[in-house]
């Protein structure tokens, strides 16, 4: 294994996101080949619908994580691309489970699986893809990894129900909404970047560095999300602008717009978030233009970027490192 990095040593980033996947593009076709194995069920709607939600666009980014992490610590086995794969697993449970419970219609700029084949079905299907996720830890044999995924899946769930309590609640402050983050999004972040330095046997500063790095790039990654649902296009981010308002979802950008704008404006987004739906979104936007709601926002996200990018410095340097800043860098700069 190479030196650590001391806290001086400059951090390279890559030139673009395409030159991350290119360097593991091996291991994320042995990924791809593990899911499509592991995702057969003799039940045909069971291959029919996760086969569409985990083949549906998605950036594969937690996956990408487990990867460099363990290629970071000069890693030789074959158990990231397991570890990547069951983490993938998880994360589309969740997003057939949220869908359901915020009756979303699009993901990704398709239909959802809740829109095409009903509740029930995407709800068990969830459950079918989290089943089979802790089958392959199983297979794994180790405590440790059990211990970090099982504890990561019951925060998330912890998470959706955090989130659920502050939906429809124009009173839930931006801590609250952090907490959200952290449990729901950052959290499988933050095993997936553990997880690569605990099978590469690295030091407890690295592997904690590893951790700290995924959840920050994990809240990162959602504060840019809250940007896109009222700045970019439907076409653009692939799902419906507002998306959150229509589900009384309190995020970051209306809680900073209530905070800062007018009474009136204040009003406005208050009443949109109690009562949901898309009535008032003309002027719950011009509301959040009006305010440093979207830039404050972006800065929190590249707060959060540059933390986890601090994080690097506990690391061997490599191109693998310099991979991991470039996926930090591109958490904040993309445009989708």
């Amino acid at each position: 294994m190479q030196e650590t990095a001391t806290p001086n040593t400059p951090l390279n980033a890559m030139h673009s996101i395409d030159q991350v996947y290119e360097l593991i593009e091996h291991d994320m076709g042995l990924v791809n080949q593990l899911i499509k194995t592991r995702l057969h069920s003799e039940v045909a709607l069971i291959n029919q619908l996760s086969n569409y939600i985990i083949y549906s666009g998605g950036k594969r980014l937690r996956p990408v994580l487990v990867l460099l992490s363990a290629k970071a610590f000069d890693y030789q086995g074959h158990q990231h691309t397991n570890l990547a794969a069951i983490i993938e697993f998880i994360h589309t449970a969740t997003l057939l489970h949220d869908d359901v419970v915020d009756a979303s219609q699009k993901r990704r700029g398709n239909d959802t699986a809740n829109a095409i084949w009903g509740n029930e079905t995407a709800v068990l299907v969830g459950d079918f893809l989290y089943s089979r996720a802790f089958q392959m830890m199983v297979d794994a044999n180790n405590m440790r990894i059990m211990e970090i995924l099982s504890n990561a899946t019951n925060t998330i769930a912890e998470g959706e129900v955090l989130q659920l309590l502050n939906c429809h609640d124009p009173d839930t402050t931006e801590q609250r909404y952090m907490d959200v983050i952290h449990y729901k999004t950052a959290k499988l972040f933050e095993a997936a970047g553990q997880l690569g330095a605990i099978i590469a046997v690295t030091a407890p500063e690295q592997e904690m560095a590893m951790a700290k790095y995924g959840m920050h790039l994990g809240t990162a990654f959602q504060l840019v999300d809250d940007v896109l649902d009222y700045s970019a296009s439907s076409q653009t981010i692939g799902k419906n602008i507002g998306d959150d308002l229509a589900e009384g979802n309190p995020t970051l950008p209306l809680i900073r717009a209530m905070t800062t704008g007018s009474k009136a404006q204040s009003n406005i987004i208050r009443h949109a978030i109690t009562h949901g739906g898309r009535e008032n979104i003309e002027q719950v936007m011009d509301a959040i233009a009006f305010t440093d709601a979207i830039e404050y926002t972006a800065h929190k996200a590249r707060e959060e970027a540059n933390k986890a990018i601090d994080m690097l410095r506990n690391i061997p340097d490599s191109t693998y490192r310099d991979a991991l800043s470039s996926l930090a860098e591109f958490s904040v700069s993309r445009t989708y």
